[in-house]
C-alpha cells in the first residue's frame, strides 16, 4: 500500500479565513518532501430549483483568474454553524431569495491534493424572495434563472468554472432532467 505520511507541519502564512503549512511529508520509498498545505473552514453552498427546472445563478468576475461565469452561493461556515443553515444563509444574503427546506445533494473536495477545503452543497425546489436587491449585491453583477437543460452547455462554454457548481449542476441535471428521459 502507497501511502504518503505527514510528519508534522509548520504554519507559514494565517488569517481570519486560512492557514498555510509546509508539510513534513514521508513518501513510501523513505524520501521525505515539503509539501504546502492550506487549511481552509468548510464551505456551504446552496442553489434552488423551481417548477421549471431553473437553477438561481449568478454571474460574476473572479479576479484571482480574470474570469467571468455562472457560480452558486456560497460562503464559509461559521464556527459550529449547521453547513445547511449556513447554505440557506449565504443564497438569500446572495441573492435576495430565501430558500425552503435545504437538501443535501453532495460533498466535494476541490483539491485534496493541496487543500482542506471541504464543500457541501444543499438544495431546494423552492423559494422566496424577500427583496429586490440582495443584501450582498456586491458578490455578482446579476443574477437569473437558468434553464437546467442548458447546464451542459454552459459548463462545456467553460461559463461554469467552479468545481462545486459544476458537480452540483450537473448532478441536479441528471436528478431533474437527465433521469427523466430514461
Amino acid at each position: 500500500m502507497s501511502v504518503w505520511r505527514n510528519l508534522g507541519e509548520r504554519t507559514v502564512y494565517e488569517n481570519q479565513w486560512a492557514q498555510v503549512n509546509m508539510a513534513d511529508v514521508e513518501l513510501p520509498d523513505g524520501r521525505h518532501l515539503d509539501h504546502t498545505v492550506i487549511r481552509l473552514r468548510p464551505v456551504a453552498v446552496a442553489t434552488v430549483v423551481n417548477e421549471a427546472n431553473e437553477v438561481l445563478l449568478l454571474w460574476r468576475h473572479r479576479f484571482i483568474t480574470d474570469a467571468w461565469g455562472w457560480e452558486l452561493p456560497s460562503g464559509g461556515t461559521g464556527e459550529g454553524e449547521d453547513p445547511a443553515v449556513a447554505a440557506a444563509r449565504e443564497f438569500e444574503e446572495e441573492t435576495g431569495w430565501r430558500p425552503g427546506p435545504m437538501k443535501l445533494l453532495l460533498a466535494v473536495d476541490p483539491m485534496p491534493g493541496i487543500s482542506t477545503s471541504h464543500h457541501r452543497v444543499y438544495w431546494s425546489d423552492q423559494a422566496e424572495q424577500v427583496r429586490a436587491v440582495p443584501t450582498d449585491d456586491f458578490e455578482s453583477a446579476r443574477r437569473e434563472w437558468v434553464p437546467l437543460a442548458s447546464v451542459p452547455g454552459l459548463i462545456a462554454r467553460g461559463e461554469v468554472r467552479s468545481a462545486n457548481a459544476v458537480s452540483a449542476l450537473l448532478m441536479l441535471h441528471h436528478l431533474r432532467i437527465g433521469s427523466a428521459q430514461t
